[in-house]
C-alpha cells in the first residue's frame, strides 16, 4: 500500500505553525511498511482542499489529513470529505458525551457540538486527549483517515488506535537504522558507498545535517527477524569503510554519546572557552547525568582572563595571540588543573562575521584536550554564520574527546 499525508491549516501555509506531523506519521506509515509518495499543505478552503483530496485518493491507497476537525467555521476537513463520498452527517450521542466528559463541566458552546457529527458508516477514533474524534473512511478499496491537528492529540492517537487498524492491513514492514556519521562531509560519505546505495532493499540514503552526515539504512520485510538480518548485513559492509567516523545511531547525538563515553569510563570533564562562550558546557550538561562528569566551564573571553583564571602565559599571548595553537594548548591545560579533572577542553577562534585577518581568517579555531596521556590541539578551519562556526566548533571538540576517550580506555 502506499500513502499521501495532507496537512490542513491556513497557519502552516503562513509559517506561524511547524508542520510536525508530517515527519512523525511519514516515519509511523514506514514503519508499517506503507510507501509515502507525497505530502502537501492546504489552506483552510473547501474547494482548495476537495481538489488536493480528489488528486490525493486518485493516486494513493491511503490519505491521512491532519487538522481541519475543530469546532470553528474554517474547521472543514470533516465536512468536505464526507461531501466528496457524498456521506450524510449524523449527530454521534456517545462522542458528544465523550466530549462533556473531557471539558468537565465547562460550559460547552453550540460550536462544540459540529465536532459530534459524523459521516455515516464511518469508523470512529475516540479522543481522550481533545474534543476532536478522529475519523477512518473506507470507500472503494480506498482508505481516508482524518486526525486532529495538535501533536499532543495526533501521536497518541494514530499510536494507540490508527497504528493496529493499518498493521492489520498490511503484510510488510519498513524497519530503519540511522547511523550518525561526523567528520566526513555527505558527498564524501555517499562517494565511499555508491555502489552500496544502488541497493533496492535494504536501501541507504545519506542526508547533511548540522555539520554531520546522516546515513539511513532501510530494509522491508514480512518479519522483524529478516528486516533486522537485512539491516545488519548493509551495516556491516558500511562499518567496514567508514566506521572510524560512524559515532552514533538512530536518534543519539553527539553530546549525550559523548556525556554516555564519559560515564561509562568513569571521566570528568572541564571546558575552557573563548569564541564558543559556555556553549561546549551547555551542550553536555543539556544531558541527564552531567553533574557527574561535568566538573566545571568558564568563559575566558578577554586576554586578561585566560592569564587570571587558566594560567595562559602572557608571553604566548603576546608572541602567538589568544587565537593559536599555543594558547588552546594552554587554556586546556589550565583547565584540566583548576578543575582536577580528567580531561580539559580549551576552545579558541574568531566565529566572526568581523575579525578575522588574512593570518587569521573568520572561522579559524583551534581545540585544546589535555588527558593523563597528554595534550592535543585540533586547528578547524570552519565556514557559515557566527552560530554554525560556534556549533560547529563544539561538535569537533566532543567529537575529539569521544575519539581520545575511545583510543585511551
Amino acid at each position: 500500500m502506499n500513502a499521501e499525508i495532507i496537512a490542513v491549516g491556513t497557519e502552516l501555509l503562513l509559517g506561524d505553525i511547524l508542520n510536525t506531523n508530517a515527519r512523525f506519521l511519514s516515519r509511523e506509515l514506514s514503519g508499517l511498511g506503507i510507501d509515502v509518495y507525497y505530502q502537501e499543505v492546504v489552506g483552510d478552503n473547501p474547494d482548495r482542499l476537495k481538489s488536493v483530496i480528489h488528486t490525493a485518493i486518485r493516486r494513493s491507497d491511503i490519505v491521512v489529513l491532519s487538522g481541519g476537525l475543530g469546532p470553528t467555521d474554517d474547521d472543514l476537513t470533516k465536512e468536505t470529505v464526507a461531501d466528496y463520498f457524498n456521506l450524510p452527517l449524523y449527530f454521534d450521542e456517545q462522542v458528544m458525551a465523550e466530549m462533556t466528559e473531557y471539558l468537565r463541566g465547562r460550559h460547552i458552546v453550540p460550536s462544540n457540538k459540529k465536532q459530534a457529527y459524523i459521516p455515516e458508516g464511518a469508523k470512529i477514533i475516540h479522543n481522550n486527549y481533545g474534543t476532536a474524534p478522529g475519523i477512518i473512511i473506507e470507500q472503494d478499496e480506498k482508505i481516508v483517515i482524518m486526525l486532529p491537528g495538535p501533536p499532543r492529540e495526533l501521536e497518541p492517537l494514530f499510536s494507540e488506535q490508527v497504528k493496529p487498524y493499518l498493521d492489520a492491513k498490511s503484510d510488510y514492514i519498513m524497519k530503519s537504522k540511522v547511523l550518525r556519521i561526523f567528520g566526513l562531509g555527505e558527498s564524501s560519505a555517499a562517494e565511499k558507498v555508491r555502489d552500496l546505495m544502488e541497493s533496492a532493499n535494504p536501501t541507504l540514503a545519506p542526508y547533511a545535517k548540522d555539520s554531520e552526515v546522516i546515513l539511513r539504512i532501510t530494509a522491508k520485510a514480512n518479519t522483524d527477524a529478516r528486516a533486522d538480518k537485512l539491516i545488519d548485513e548493509m551495516y556491516k559492509k558500511v562499518n567496514d569503510r567508514i566506521g572510524e567516523y560512524i559515532y552514533g545511531f538512530d536518534d543519539d547525538e553527539m553530546k549525550a554519546v559523548l556525556c554516555r563515553l564519559l560515564t561509562e569510563k568513569g571521566k570528568t570533564i572541564a571546558a575552557a572557552e573563548s569564541c564558543t562562550a559556555g556553549l561546549f558546557s551547555a551542550m553536555i550538561a543539556d544531558n541527564p547525568g552531567a553533574s557527574a562528569v561535568l566538573n566545571e566551564g568558564i568563559v575566558t573571553y578577554s586576554n586578561e582572563a585566560k592569564e587570571k583564571y587558566l594560567g595562559v602565559l602572557h608571553e604566548t599571548l603576546e608572541k602567538y595571540g589568544a587565537v593559536s595553537e599555543q594558547t588552546a594548548r594552554e587554556m586546556a591545560e589550565g583547565i584540566k588543573k583548576a578543575a582536577k579533572s580528567d580531561i580539559g577542553v580549551g576552545i579558541t577562534g574568531i566565529a566572526g562575521p568581523d575579525g578575522g585577518t588574512p593570518e587569521k581568517p573568520v572561522g579559524l579555531v583551534y581545540v585544546g584536550i589535555a588527558y593523563d596521556g597528554g595534550c592535543e590541539v585540533l586547528k578547524l578551519n570552519l565556514i557559515g554564520t557566527r552560530q554554525k562556526v560556534r556549533y560547529a566548533a563544539v561538535l569537533n571538540a566532543m567529537n575529539a574527546v569521544r575519539k581520545i576517550l575511545l583510543n585511551n580506555a
